[in-house]
């Protein structure tokens, strides 16, 4: 079956076409849930609801574009509303941000695997994860992430830049434990 057949035999409620259908997407969202939460039950619970929602509003998916990017979206959603749910509100920043890094990372980025990239991500504080994922990731603006989350722009990069500064000096500290 391919993935339309696929979908419509979902839309009739047909078990095995929606096992096929999980089974098919679920290992590349559940690493989209770990980037999010950090933490693998977080992970599982946010996967478990996505694919709620996918089957729920599987009837409205209209075939054009990506099925993938589809269900991506409302992976992506759903960990956002669980992480306004359960995660502490994220600190204003008012002052002036630098979007540049302190220290080319490329060569000590090309030693790792992306296990051990994501790893490190995983690491951060979960409101500077939040918008690092959205941002690099998903590839939203500051302002689509701040109206997102209910914060100003100023805070989306504040908290994108602290991000970035405490991924670098992690970086910095692998390079040095290599030298």
């Amino acid at each position: 079956m391919n993935e339309k057949q696929i979908i419509e035999q979902c839309l009739k409620n047909d078990r095995t076409a929606q096992k096929v259908l999980y089974q098919t997407y679920a290992p590349k969202m559940y690493a989209v849930c770990m980037r999010y939460s950090g933490k693998r039950l977080e992970a599982d619970d946010i996967l478990q609801e996505a694919f709620i929602k996918v089957f729920k509003y599987l009837p409205t998916f209209r075939f054009q574009g990506s099925f993938e990017g589809w269900i991506r979206k409302i992976v992506v959603n759903t960990a956002l509303d669980h992480i306004k749910r359960y995660v502490e509100p994220m600190e204003e920043i008012d002052d002036n941000v630098s979007d540049t890094f302190i220290i080319d990372a490329d060569e000590v980025i090309s030693g790792l695997t992306m296990q051990e990239l994501i790893a490190l991500i995983q690491e951060l504080p979960e409101g500077k994860r939040l918008i690092f994922n959205l941002y690099v990731f998903e590839g939203y603006s500051h302002k689509e992430i701040a109206e997102m989350l209910g914060i100003s722009v100023m805070t989306s990069k504040g908290q994108f830049s602290k991000a970035k500064k405490m991924l670098q000096e992690k970086l910095l500290n692998i390079k040095t434990k290599v030298l």
